[in-house]
């Protein structure tokens, strides 16, 4: 009986969570980088926050529509920059709930991703709640290796360490 064969680089998915920060820019063009250099994919995910409840089922179904809507035009937008930088498209994940349990369940339940990838943020309030969660009592939980991207590297600065 043969051993399966150990993954290669080149069956590496790089994971990024994207949301509104400005750091989101400097981490997609790191994972760009390191996808493009090792033949790898990109896997992005998008989370929506729930809508808080409201008296008004249809209401609460209106927000819901109009939060995937702006998620989905979010995605296709950051999908475009990774078409533009790596020449191939993404794997699009978009979930609704918390962040961090919709990253940790999507990790647990995709084997293809290799590599998760964040972007720190520069602010004096810390590199965000993410990093925060994943770095502190939820480290145990991760079964792929994080990458955390500073936010104020300039691209001259991912490009010589990509």
């Amino acid at each position: 009986m043969n051993a399966p064969s150990p993954a290669t680089e080149h069956d590496l998915t790089f994971l990024l969570v994207v949301d509104e920060t400005p750091e989101l820019t400097v981490a997609l063009r790191y994972t760009c980088r390191r996808a493009k250099r090792t033949g790898s994919r990109i896997a992005l995910l998008y989370v929506l926050e729930p809508p808080e409840l409201q008296t008004w089922s249809g209401i609460s179904d209106l927000m819901r529509d109009e939060a995937r809507q702006k998620a989905e035009e979010t995605m296709s937008q950051w999908a475009d920059q990774v078409v533009s930088q790596t020449g191939q498209r993404p794997i699009l994940h978009i979930r609704e709930g918390d962040r961090r349990d919709e990253l940790l369940k999507l990790l647990a339940t995709d084997p293809a991703i290799s590599v998760l990838v964040l972007g720190a943020s520069t602010g004096p309030e810390g590199p965000g709640p993410l990093i925060s969660a994943l770095t502190g009592k939820y480290a145990a939980q991760l079964r792929v290796p994080l990458v955390i991207v500073p936010g104020n590297l300039t691209d001259k600065e991912i490009d010589a360490i990509t």
